[in-house]
């Protein structure tokens, strides 16, 4: 399974997202945001490329707020992942996300702004920095496969 994984997307309307991450995100088999949409029309608009899992942000209108849990838990091919956008500071972060989650294989987050792509006490790690600069493809069948990619 390919996933897209992208994060603080700060948009107004689907039209603000890079054409490249909205083309990538038509061809994956899941979609995970990791927050700060900002608005609801984004969310709307990303269901339309194909099945999401998505967490608010901080910058998330409060509709948007409403909508989406603050993290997630899920699993794909036997992978456990949690998903969270994050908080506080963007140093350390990865410490302080990992810290929210026991038993997950990978943990997706965002709210820093720069990409992570790391393994730490056996789980991946996986920031795809800001949605206008970069996204990220997580492939999971008996291995992880994570890549960050630049706009």
């Amino acid at each position: 399974m390919i996933i897209g994984v992208i994060s603080d997307t700060h948009a107004r309307s689907l039209e603000n997202i890079p054409s490249q991450v909205k083309a990538n995100m038509g061809e994956v088999d899941l979609i995970v945001h990791a927050g700060d949409f900002t608005e609801a029309t984004v969310v709307e608009g990303l269901k339309g490329f194909g099945e999401m899992r998505a967490v608010a942000g901080n910058m998330d209108a409060p509709e948007v707020k409403g909508m989406l849990p603050s993290r997630d838990i899920f699993e794909v091919n036997g992978k456990r992942i949690g998903v969270t956008h994050g908080s506080g500071g963007p140093y350390d972060l990865a410490e302080r996300v990992r810290q929210m989650f026991d038993d997950v294989d990978i943990i997706i987050f965002g709210h820093s702004h720069m990409p992570c792509n790391e393994v730490q006490e056996g789980c991946l790690l996986f920031n795809p920095g800001r949605a206008m600069k970069s996204y990220g493809l997580l492939t999971i069948e008996e291995e992880v496969k994570s890549e960050i990619i630049e706009i």
